[in-house]
């Protein structure tokens, strides 16, 4: 479920007054490089527009409740459902929808999570949709990085950034680490798997014999920029409790194993195979 809570405070402001001046664009592209806030933005402009609460959008009501579950007839979202891309067959209903007016409010919604990944096809067909529309519809694109999304897309919409600070911070050392500008663009679940190495460096510490599924696990499927990042979040993990008197020596430990799992994959050591040594020798 979607939480109003993550949306970008700027950016709520701005489209707050837009809505209270009647000018909400037909089209948007929300920039975000985590794309969490900016998907909750998106939610939290349909339920500013369909909230039946008092104080607008309240996040509580019917109908909210119904947007944020993804229940509302109006509310249509796109994603990649575990696809590597979103093709023409997820944009044809939307197109199917554009002739149909709102079933219970004053307009339709269609929120499209990671637009960099549509087919070129999708795009064309997704051409249709943001031309000034007859009915009263908003189409949101959700992106971690807009130059991959095709210029006549863009062109045809109003941009908002997300962009942060933080991001900028952690982009910094990323690119300092040795991750390419490409490589930190594609990568969209900072926040998870930070949360996962972290389990994953606690149960090696406490010698739990669930690291080595945990480590598995990270590893099925890991794209080069994951790997690398796995591998930052450990050092980094490693680095601030080297600072500790009391876990010192665990730290150095888990620094040298570290070091080590380096000199393996470059010599082309399978990601999975650096894990189980630095679980099995730790």
């Amino acid at each position: 479920m979607i939480d109003l809570k993550n949306s970008g405070k700027q950016q709520v402001k701005f489209l707050n007054d837009a809505y209270k001046h009647g000018k909400i664009s037909h089209s948007y592209l929300f920039v975000d490089p985590i794309q969490k806030k900016a998907l909750a933005t998106a939610y939290w402009l349909a339920c500013r527009f369909m909230c039946t609460g008092d104080n607008k959008p309240d996040g509580t009501c019917n109908n909210c409740q119904r947007i944020l579950n993804g229940n509302h007839p109006d509310v249509f979202l796109v994603k990649l459902n575990g696809k590597q891309s979103l093709s023409i067959d997820q944009i044809r209903p939307l197109k199917e929808e554009l002739a149909k007016s709102p079933v219970e409010g004053t307009h339709r919604f269609f929120i499209i999570e990671n637009a960099e990944k549509l087919t070129l096809a999708a795009n064309n067909a997704l051409l249709n949709l943001l031309e000034e529309p007859v009915a009263p519809v908003v189409t949101i694109l959700v992106t971690n990085n807009e130059n991959q999304v095709l210029p006549t897309v863009r062109s045809r919409t109003q941009i908002i950034h997300f962009e942060e600070q933080e991001f900028d911070n952690r982009k910094a050392e990323l690119l300092e680490y040795g991750l390419s500008s490409e490589e930190i663009a594609d990568l969209t679940n900072f926040d998870k798997l930070e949360q996962e190495v972290k389990y994953l460096y606690q149960e090696i510490k406490e010698k739990d014999n669930l690291a080595i599924v945990r480590a598995h696990h990270l590893a099925e499927g890991a794209s080069a920029a994951e790997q690398k990042l796995v591998f930052f979040y450990l050092k980094k993990f490693a680095l601030n409790e080297l600072q500790e008197e009391a876990s010192k020596l665990a730290a150095a430990q888990m620094l040298n194993l570290l070091i080590t799992c380096d000199k393996m994959r470059a010599s082309n050591v399978s990601f999975r195979n650096c894990l189980d040594y630095l679980v099995l020798n730790y």
